[in-house]
């Protein structure tokens, strides 16, 4: 175990070390990998270094007491006790930061989210969720742009597309992608009937070139002009910008930049963060065949969490969470339902390595 610990520490050192060096400061590639590697490792170095002082102090008090005596004895056994207490928190701790980590923490991501089923009302709520993402982002100190707002005629989203920044957006955001529920009497409803509607969140990390590789012949690209409120010049030139994928039929248009330039490059971002979504979900259906998409059809029956207005409740159906705070939720309080759903995942990837 010590060995292990030693050996994570000194490639950490090392590492440190390299992130100096001209060969890294001169490779902006090298630079990004080797900074986001720094991060990832630093709680797992800091941890490693309590519990060998944690160690180191137990073995001491150990040492100590075999000539001690009265109220000696009784302090080092006093400080024995609190070390070994201490060893094994560490210990749970530790257990869980030497998880493989994911390879997309440290990354940005991409969020959309569209209503789905329920007209109106499911744009509304669409709507609802980017205040409450929008919200969390700042309790966070995560940035957010809109990379692609489309609104629909009573104030609600059709579908948003949003690049969030910061070093814990994916680790935090990663299980906020499916379809959201909501249950409640829509402002359309005259007679106070309850609906259902929903809308769908995709959660991606922000692809980078080098993760994937686009081949331009693979590419359809159309231009035309922009519809809708943009600014002056927006809708009198052909700015929008639509980019076919034709191999994997994804389709991707960008139309609120003024430039085309500025669209292209953006849509091009979110193709590249689709196509790598793509590709791992294939890559995780062949290693589980009873995994399935993150957005699914979108319906009603099928949903990662319910909204219920009347009864002030959030229920994550994943792991049958339920809070009793849906105001302070959807304004941003979104860490009580991914702490547990962590929680939760940490659970189940350290069973999946004892039965290793």
């Amino acid at each position: 175990m010590f060995e292990r610990l030693s050996q994570i520490e000194a490639e950490y050192v090392a590492l440190e070390e390299s992130l100096g060096t001209a060969e890294v400061l001169n490779d902006q590639n090298k630079l990004r990998d080797a900074s986001r590697r720094y991060k990832q490792q630093t709680p797992l170095v800091q941890c490693i270094r309590e519990y060998k002082d944690a160690e180191g102090n137990a073995e001491a008090a150990r040492e100590l007491m075999v000539d001690a005596k009265g109220a000696e004895r009784e302090q080092l056994q006093a400080e024995l006790d609190a070390a070994v207490e201490r060893i094994a928190e560490l210990e749970a701790k530790l257990k869980v930061l030497l998880l493989p980590p994911d390879p997309n923490d440290g990354k940005n991501i991409i969020v959309e989210i569209r209503g789905a089923e329920g007209g109106e009302e499911a744009n509304l709520f669409a709507h609802d969720l980017f205040d409450m993402y929008s919200a969390w982002a700042l309790r966070n100190g995560w940035s957010v742009e809109v990379m692609s707002l489309d609104k629909s005629p009573m104030g609600g989203i059709n579908q948003v597309t949003m690049l969030f920044k910061g070093d814990t957006v994916w680790s935090r955001m990663r299980f906020e992608g499916g379809p959201h529920r909501v249950q409640r009497v829509p402002v359309t409803e005259a007679q106070g009937r309850i609906h259902t509607s929903s809308a769908t969140v995709m959660v991606m990390p922000e692809a980078e070139e080098v993760d994937v590789t686009i081949d331009e012949k693979d590419l359809q690209i159309d231009v035309y002009r922009a519809s809708g409120p943009g600014g002056q010049g927006v809708n009198t030139t052909d700015s929008a910008v639509r980019i076919t994928h034709k191999p994997s039929g994804i389709v991707v248009a960008m139309q609120d930049e003024r430039s085309q330039l500025q669209n292209r490059l953006r849509a091009m971002t979110v193709l590249r963060s689709r196509l790598l979504k793509q590709r791992e979900e294939e890559q995780a259906e062949k290693m589980s065949a009873e995994r399935k998409a993150q957005v699914g059809k979108g319906g009603r029956g099928e949903k990662i969490r319910t909204y219920n207005f009347k009864e002030n409740r959030i229920t994550d159906h994943r792991i049958g969470f339920t809070l009793y705070q849906l105001q302070d939720f959807l304004a941003g309080n979104v860490d009580p339902v991914v702490d547990a759903l962590t929680t939760q995942f940490q659970i189940e990837q350290l069973a999946g390595a004892a039965n290793d």
